[in-house]
């Protein structure tokens, strides 16, 4: 009988029912995501890394558990990355494999043993973009394959090359590959710069939060100084490389038939003997009707919950990204399957950076300018990789997203959880525009990066509760707007910001009960005050693909290839660690 994913997956439909709204207030706590995955010791430049290739089941939210086949490790890696993120583990089969990181110029060691079982015969590893430095020795136990020297069932094969080009790049099986890589037999190598700009960490080119002294220092919030979750500080050896956060996304497809028939076809032969007659298997490939869309080998919601969550054994890497206004956030993305995939991130544009680890330059002033295209919808295309990076501030929305507004006093609105009046000075905070507009002048101010063009600018033109009106929008009654625990009934970013935008309380006339005009009046409670954790008020923007059909899970909607950028408050600590 084969395994079962038990999980409740009809709780975890609705739960991500609550969050299809493309914009909205997080009122729960959140699995973030990072880029994580195994080092290879590297010392003196070198980099060592013992896989195996194995068979195991695949959890799925609709409770199905798919026969897979992945990469894993042979024995304890050498170390994790991020070492800031908690319960990291590398079993000896996972979808997608291990995230093997290494920097510039490492001459990098892969020992892969062939655990898989007899009948899938030969196995090998394809590292697209770099040379070889190993020969194969053409044995019987090697012998040379189409496209990569293989090892054949229970043999170890070596590959040695040097990480010779920064970036995000791909492996994958270089034998019977619309087999193998459809089974799960792929994974990812990020080579970090060996001399990042100097720029980079000194904030002088980029927003660079973690580097300055953050609103949460400066203000006592629980939680800061936050940790840093990235690998490195630039993901080129270029100024214009900097970033904030990083993220991998590794996209791929599985046509549930192709692994049922593998399965089948193992059990049938086992313990037949490598490479007689009848010991191998003839599973038919086409016609291709993938069921499942995965990100990091999960499927939305899964891929939802942390990074190595005890209940995907096999699936370790999650794909949920997370970010403060202003930051900027690396995206790592490949295609590891056989459809090129549109994907498309809600909240702004994508700037790609390169693609499979060739930087796009500038052609007049390359050492200080990159050249990479703005895109609506980023081509993730089967077997290339690229690099961007989104940005989010508030820009161009048209309302200041703080809940900041001119007046000198705002009434008698009921004190906020931290003790501060509803007339608190975070209602009437200041923006200085820089050169670009932006408020950069303090960074330990809660609206550092704000958008000064829409400050004091309220969003709705017949608001309630004590933010004044002329916004660009009229708003259904709030009763009606509200849905549930998941919002909070306010278009403002950040709990004070929340709560002078609902407050619970109406003044009346004495006598007549008649509501005083401009004073706080609405039915809602104080929003987000089911908030767990305490400081998140933040705002989910849809990441999903654009063909529709991807966006399910076994046709099924909501699911597959869709997940949430996460736009927190400075008030709110982003902890990767869980």
């Amino acid at each position: 009988m084969r395994p079962m994913n038990m999980k409740n997956a009809t709780s975890k439909t609705k739960l991500f029912l609550a969050l299809m709204v493309a914009m909205t207030l997080l009122l729960t706590p959140a699995a973030f995501a990072a880029a994580p995955g195994i080092t290879g010791g590297a010392t003196a430049g070198a980099a060592t890394f013992n896989l195996t290739a194995q068979d195991a089941y695949l959890n799925q939210p609709d409770g199905e558990a798919v026969y897979s086949w992945g990469y894993g490790c042979n024995g304890a890696p050498a170390g994790f990355l991020p070492s800031a993120i908690g319960g990291a583990f590398c079993n000896t089969m996972q979808v997608p494999g291990p995230t093997l990181i290494v920097h510039e110029n490492d001459v990098v060691t892969v020992n892969l043993l062939n655990g898989l079982p007899t009948a899938s015969g030969n196995t090998s590893i394809l590292f697209p973009g770099f040379v070889l430095t190993s020969t194969c020795p053409n044995s019987a136990a090697n012998p040379q394959g189409l496209l990569a020297c293989e090892a054949v069932p229970g043999a170890t094969v070596t590959y040695k090359f040097t990480a010779s080009t920064p970036g995000t790049h791909p492996y994958y099986s270089g034998t019977q590959g619309d087999l193998q890589i459809e089974m799960g037999l792929y994974g990812a190598v990020i080579v970090l710069p060996a001399s990042p700009p100097a720029s980079c960490a000194n904030g002088t080119s980029v927003t660079n939060l973690y580097g300055k002294t953050d609103y949460g220092t400066a203000n006592g919030v629980p939680g800061f100084p936050e940790q840093d979750f990235r690998l490195s500080t630039a993901a080129y050896d270029h100024p214009k490389s900097c970033y904030d956060r990083e993220y991998l996304f590794q996209w791929a497809e599985m046509d549930t038939r192709i692994h049922r028939q593998a399965q089948a076809q193992v059990q049938a032969k086992i313990g037949c003997t490598a490479g007689s007659m009848g010991c191998s298997l003839d599973v038919q490939t086409e016609p291709y009707h993938p069921a499942y869309f995965l990100i990091n080998g999960r499927s939305m919601p899964d891929l939802m919950d942390p990074n190595y969550a005890s209940e995907y054994p096999h699936q370790p890497y999650n794909g949920n990204p997370h970010m403060h206004p202003g930051e900027l956030t690396l995206v790592r993305t490949i295609g590891q399957g056989r459809w090129q995939h549109p994907f498309h991130e809600h909240a702004n544009h994508v700037r790609i950076l390169s693609r499979d680890g060739n930087l796009i330059l500038s052609p007049t002033s390359p050492t200080t300018n990159l050249a990479g295209i703005l895109m609506f919808n980023t081509d993730t295309t089967p077997g290339e990789s690229f690099d961007g990076i989104f940005y989010f501030s508030g820009r161009g929305l048209n309302w200041d997203p703080y809940g900041h507004h001119p007046d000198a006093d705002v009434g008698t609105s009921p004190t906020s959880p931290s003790g501060t009046p509803a007339n608190d000075p975070l209602a009437h905070l200041t923006c200085t525009p820089d050169a670009n507009g932006y408020n950069t002048g303090n960074s330990s101010a809660l609206n550092y990066f704000e958008w000064c063009q829409d400050h004091n600018k309220p969003v709705q033109v017949s608001p309630f509760g004590d933010v004044p009106g002329g916004g660009p929008a009229t708003f259904p009654d709030p009763n009606v707007f509200t849905n549930g625990p998941w919002y909070g009934g306010s278009q403002y970013l950040g709990p004070d910001a929340a709560l002078r935008s609902t407050m619970p309380t109406c003044t009346t006339s004495a006598g007549t009960g008649a509501q005083t005009p401009g004073t706080n009046c609405t039915t809602l409670n104080p929003a987000n005050v089911q908030a767990n954790p305490a400081n998140e008020r933040g705002w989910a923007f849809m990441w999903h693909s654009h063909n529709e059909r991807e966006i399910t899970t076994n046709n099924v909607f909501p699911g597959g290839m869709l997940m949430m950028m996460l736009v927190d408050s400075r008030e709110f600590a982003i902890d990767e660690s869980q």
